[in-house]
């Protein structure tokens, strides 16, 4: 006779998370995970501690990339020490520095838009669409700490941009 398997398959629904612990972040955008922002009734938009959240994201955020940075100076000058005598081999490593250099340089953009979103924390402006006003939204904010735009705002933006591509 044989023993009833007790292993919980995919489907079961106790082997997975509650719907009360969505699982959080862009991972290909924040490498950290963050507890969402659960909201009160009748909370005011962009209160103290919805402030203080979206800093900790965006600090927490320039923490990571800041690290990238230094880890990416020191890679770099280790392997710029070790002299390859195959060009092939001198090529590849002279793209591989190519690539992580432009990495760098996008990331270098981003921490100048998370600076900027702070300054808006500060000056108490952060969480308001730049073209029309209205509230971007904790989850989109959440989703995206550096948005500037609504999502309406964003999508007219974006068609604006694929017409005058065309």
């Amino acid at each position: 006779m044989k023993a009833k398997d007790t292993k919980k398959g995919p489907n079961d629904p106790s082997s997975k998370t509650p719907a009360n612990k969505p699982s959080v972040t862009n991972q290909s955008m924040m490498p950290y995970k963050f507890e969402p922002y659960q909201t009160a009734d009748g909370e005011i938009y962009m209160n103290e501690r919805q402030l203080a959240h979206f800093r900790g994201i965006l600090e927490a955020w320039k923490k990571e990339l800041m690290k990238e940075v230094d880890n990416t100076i020191i890679e770099m000058k280790e392997a710029s020490v070790t002299v390859l005598a195959d060009p092939n081999d001198r090529a590849t490593q002279e793209e591989a520095f190519n690539l992580e250099l432009r990495t760098r340089d996008r990331e270098r953009k981003l921490i100048r838009k998370i600076e900027e979103a702070l300054q808006q924390i500060d000056d108490k402006e952060y969480g308001y669409c730049e073209s029309c006003g209205v509230e971007i939204g904790i989850r989109r904010l959440e989703a995206r700490p550096t948005a500037v735009l609504c999502i309406d705002c964003k999508t007219l933006d974006e068609i604006r941009e694929k017409r005058t591509a065309q």
